[in-house]
């Protein structure tokens, strides 16, 4: 009899299951056939869901987090199942009284209100962990992505879960500041979301790496490279340490290694040459990284060109300022006075004192352009101070 009794209550559970599940749109709702004996069961006799039964309800959560199903959907089915099982369940069905229908009513609602709540938890849980899962992913192809490690071929087949096609050409702007960037922080959060807003998914990448703000674009699609720029100093207008670099577009997956460099170089440069831009593009330095790819070249330049200005009364430093401050004016002398804060006749007369020591004149297009050339040089190298004796690194 118990065993008959057994059978029907199973399928009467399965039965309503199938109807919530079909009342829901469809969603699988296997584990219901727990949840309705545990509404019958505390119908009958009043009691709360013990700690397993709850245990088991953060299961189902987490299995449908896994399984893709929305969370609208499962409290939907488990509401459904709830309704549809209540004139079934025995202590609603076996109350003579108002009093004992308020009693039952009362404990299967307290049920329900605690098994989908362990059910959130189980599904909020699951998506935590998957969430976490896919920003560990995501880290690590960007730290691969941008330094070039594994196997190039692999690394393409894995860009294309983040939505970037690496057999294309892509350009790496990134941006620089006194207080790294990190990732979720409110500068990384807006440049994504609004760059991802007006250009999509595809073939566009915003991270951090090593306190960077990175930004990955095709480099077939225009105005990425001039929204992020915008985009970042809209939110950082006031603080004077912002750099913002742009690399070239190369193809393929080292392109991205290859330009992520050239933009960390351009900073880098930017730093050591005071340069007053706050957005720098790779292919406008070009002339820089030629003069550093033979230091000895550039070094014998500058001892060449520049050495005779040790002689000046104090050493060479206030000269190659003034020099430095005039190519980067244009070559105005009043506007070289104004960035150094000195009166217009000072500025001729250390020219002057250039000229007089070192033979080169300004008014002389070879040797204006040699005057140039070393004083970039001595920037770069920090001469004389760092007298060649290291390489230029970043």
């Amino acid at each position: 009899m118990d065993a008959e009794r057994y059978e029907a209550d199973h399928a009467r559970w399965a039965e309503i299951a199938d109807r919530a599940g079909a009342d829901a749109g469809g969603v699988p709702a296997e584990w219901l056939r727990e949840y309705l004996p545990l509404l019958a069961d505390v119908s009958r006799t009043g009691r709360r869901p013990d700690a397993a039964e709850l245990a088991s309800m953060r299961a189902c959560g987490e299995s449908a987090a896994r399984d893709g199903v929305p969370l609208r959907a499962i409290i939907d089915v488990h509401l459904s199942a709830t309704w549809m099982s209540w004139p079934l369940l025995p202590g609603i069905v076996g109350s003579r009284r108002a009093e004992e229908l308020r009693s039952a009513g009362e404990a299967v609602f307290k049920a329900a209100d605690r098994s989908v709540v362990a059910l959130v938890e189980g599904y909020e849980r699951a998506q935590r962990m998957m969430i976490r899962r896919e920003e560990a992913l995501r880290r690590e192809f960007i730290d691969d992505l941008l330094h070039g490690r594994r196997d190039l071929g692999a690394l393409a087949e894995r860009a294309a879960r983040f939505g970037l096609r690496l057999a294309g050409s892509h350009f790496v702007a990134i941006a620089e500041a006194e207080r790294p960037f990190y990732d979720g922080g409110p500068v990384s959060r807006h440049v994504e979301a609004s760059l991802l807003n007006r250009f999509g998914l595809q073939d566009l990448m915003v991270a951090t790496k090593e306190g960077l703000l990175v930004c990955v674009s095709s480099g077939y699609v225009e105005g990425v490279s001039e929204a992020f720029a915008s985009l970042v100093q809209e939110m950082m207008t006031d603080d004077p340490s912002l750099r913002i670099a742009v690399g070239r577009a190369h193809h393929g997956p080292g392109g991205v290694v290859r330009s992520f460099e050239e933009a960390r170089n351009v900073v880098a440069l930017a730093r050591r040459l005071q340069l007053p831009e706050r957005v720098l593009r790779a292919s406008d330095l070009l002339v820089l990284q030629v003069l550093l790819r033979d230091q000895a070249a550039i070094t014998e330049l500058v001892e060449a060109v520049l050495g005779p200005l040790r002689a000046a009364r104090g050493g060479p430093g206030t000269l190659l300022e003034t020099l430095f401050a005039y190519f980067s004016t244009g070559g105005v002398a009043t506007l070289t006075a104004n960035r150094l804060h000195v009166g217009v006749r000072t500025v001729t007369y250390r020219l002057e004192r250039v000229r007089e020591l070192t033979g080169y004149r300004l008014d002389n297009p070879i040797q204006r352009h040699a005057l140039e050339t070393a004083t970039l040089g001595a920037r770069l190298l920090g001469w004389p101070a760092e007298t060649v004796t290291r390489p230029f690194t970043s």
